[in-house]
């Protein structure tokens, strides 16, 4: 899946919520990467946002070949080459005030490490539901792409940004956003 594009301005939507409600029909928590099940709870349970895809961000290396890898990088370097899938979280978000007010949250994530996280369209996701953006976690240089090939000291360092990419998000202030423990306040 290729993400990228330009965040583009938000439109009126009168489908969001009946799109909401199917999207949010059809998931379960045993869809998403254990680590990020809080986060996509969260999101989902915000009147005005909704998440359509995510990933955690896994790598593969040597005999660790397992696509939904969750174990971290080891901290001695075992190989040269490692495989990263990108780290991302797709959402909808609704034309309104609060619906603003949190896309300029999320887009502030990118200072977190700019080279390396990027708040996005997701152009294919736009072209089914308008509105869609993402948050990406990948060397800036393969922004366009799902997969990237890094060396190992660049991977530790994208699985670093990643965990605290991850662990801001789950720092956000979720009541005062709307939001207690991933249920509607």
């Amino acid at each position: 899946m290729e993400t990228f594009t330009a965040p583009k301005e938000l439109v009126k939507n009168p489908l969001f919520h009946s799109q909401k409600q199917t999207s949010l029909a059809s998931l379960n928590d045993n869809m998403i990467d254990d680590p990020i099940v809080d986060i996509i709870n969260y999101f989902n349970c915000l009147s005005y946002c909704y998440t359509l895809q995510c990933c955690y961000g896994h790598f593969l290396y040597g005999l660790q070949q397992d696509s939904d890898n969750l174990e971290p990088l080891p901290a001695i370097e075992t190989t040269t080459r490692v495989e990263y899938r990108i780290a991302y979280l797709a959402f909808c978000i609704e034309k309104n005030d609060t619906g603003r007010q949190f896309m300029e949250i999320l887009k502030r994530i990118t200072v977190l490490d700019p080279d390396n996280i990027q708040f996005c369209s997701a152009e294919w996701f736009w072209n089914k539901r308008v509105n869609s953006y993402a948050l990406q976690v990948e060397p800036d240089r393969f922004k366009y792409q799902d997969t990237a090939i890094l060396d190992y000291a660049e991977a530790r360092h994208v699985e670093a940004v990643r965990n605290v990419f991850y662990d801001h998000i789950r720092g956000l202030d979720w009541r005062a956003l709307g939001c207690y423990d991933g249920n509607a306040v």
